[in-house]
């Protein structure tokens, strides 16, 4: 592409301009430019409707944002705080494991903070805990669940690849995230099991328990929900988009019918939010498949793997080198424009170097979440800064040790493949 056209269109990202339309005219732009028709663009963003697992991204996001609306978050807390409450540091691993199970359900790790920080926090600082402390564990676990099915990252991940005819299922990312999020969960109970004996050690007799059996009783109507879903997908009885639109109706029902917890008249307001996050995704996602098949025309990923080929001879260099790029990306991008900007060029990369295309995704999304609380753009931090009335370099500090942690796992995840492949189908 003309390098004048190049800066313009940076300069248009900078000064704010929708990524969509910034993508949508590099696409036309290349196309214009390869002499092929622009109604190419259009065609690929209707190609999105032949994609099987494209109706899941609605039908969980809202499901997971009817969940938000409810009072699930608050029987989501009390369960783990009855569960795990009675070890040292009981309360920082009841607000990890909260954090990581509803961001798995909403996709969006914003709504985890705005709704489960209002509870975790003052907990947390009334039974000790250190406020940076307290503050980075929220901020950091808010994105804790991105590896856990159903996320959205790891659905749309998969759409990306299919795209490429790249051999991903949806299933299959749901299965390789278990182990990798089940490990960045336990450093960081470990971690906060640290805190809670040294400068909390009587947090595990913090505040009245309530019985485990009335615990259970009252979430007895959202606890069956993942296994349903889970057990439903791997079992063979449901497709994924038959397993989302089971939970909807399923949710619908408990929420909305037998709880009451969610009005008629909220559900407009809730289906607008969750469907303005859907549908600033799929645009960004029809307009990057366009830019996709005109780099693919072009054999940018070629051109790039042959460029890497002179100066990287080795997969673990190159293992390296995408590291260090996919952490410096996680800075500027935000997940959901990283898949669909970077994989299509990244992917046949990797694929060439012998990286399974499944391990790619799910260190794709790791490097990834860790952008969510790194500057300069990281979601998370300014979210949580708005919602806790915090600077957000406060934020950034709070994280820190949080970050260090799981930049450890990201790397094991990285270069120890097994973790990620280990229950998938030889």
């Amino acid at each position: 592409m003309n390098p004048g056209i190049s800066l313009i269109l940076l300069g248009l990202t900078l000064l704010g301009t929708p990524l969509f339309v910034v993508i949508a005219l590099v696409a036309m732009i290349g196309f214009f430019s390869a002499d092929i028709n622009l109604t190419a663009v259009p065609v690929e963003l209707f190609r999105l409707a032949d994609m099987p697992a494209l109706q899941a991204i609605p039908l969980f996001t809202f499901a997971g944002y009817l969940l938000s609306a409810s009072k699930a978050p608050q029987r989501l807390v009390q369960l783990t705080q009855t569960l795990l409450g009675w070890l040292p540091g009981g309360l920082a691993v009841v607000a990890l494991t909260a954090c990581a199970v509803f961001t798995a359900f909403t996709g969006a790790s914003g709504v985890t903070i705005i709704a489960l920080g209002s509870l975790l926090f003052p907990a947390l600082l009334q039974a000790g805990y250190p406020e940076r402390f307290s503050l980075g564990l929220i901020t950091s676990s808010g994105s804790l669940g991105l590896l856990f099915a159903p996320s959205l990252p790891l659905i749309l991940f998969a759409i990306v690849a299919q795209s490429m005819d790249q051999p991903v299922s949806v299933e299959h990312m749901f299965m390789a995230g278990i182990v990798p999020g089940a490990l960045m969960l336990l450093v960081l109970a470990i971690y906060s099991g640290y805190v809670g004996h040294t400068q909390r050690p009587a947090d595990h007799a913090h505040g009245p328990k309530p019985p485990l059996l009335r615990s259970v009783c009252e979430s007895s109507w959202e606890l069956p929900l993942p296994m349903l879903v889970l057990g439903g997908i791997y079992g063979g009885w449901l497709t994924v988009t038959e397993a989302a639109a089971m939970s909807t109706v399923y949710l619908l029902l408990v929420e909305v019918v037998i709880r009451r917890e969610v009005g008629w008249r909220q559900l407009p307001a809730v289906a607008r939010d969750s469907m303005a996050l859907v549908g600033g995704v799929l645009i960004i996602l029809g307009m990057s498949l366009a830019s996709t098949n005109y780099m693919v025309d072009q054999e940018a990923p070629y051109h790039l793997f042959a460029f890497l080929n002179q100066v990287i001879h080795d997969k673990t260099t190159f293992l390296i080198v995408l590291t260090v790029f996919l952490l410096l990306l996680g800075m500027m991008l935000d997940i959901f424009s990283a898949l669909v900007l970077m994989v299509p060029l990244l992917l046949p990369v990797a694929v060439h170097y012998g990286v399974h295309p499944v391990h790619f995704g799910i260190l794709f999304l790791a490097n990834m979440q860790l952008g969510y609380y790194t500057p300069p753009v990281g979601m998370n931090l300014f979210i949580a800064s708005y919602r806790f009335d915090r600077p957000v370099m406060e934020l950034y500090r709070a994280s820190l040790p949080f970050f260090g942690l799981l930049l450890l796992v990201v790397l094991a995840i990285t270069f120890f493949p097994v973790l990620s492949l280990g229950f998938l189908a030889p």
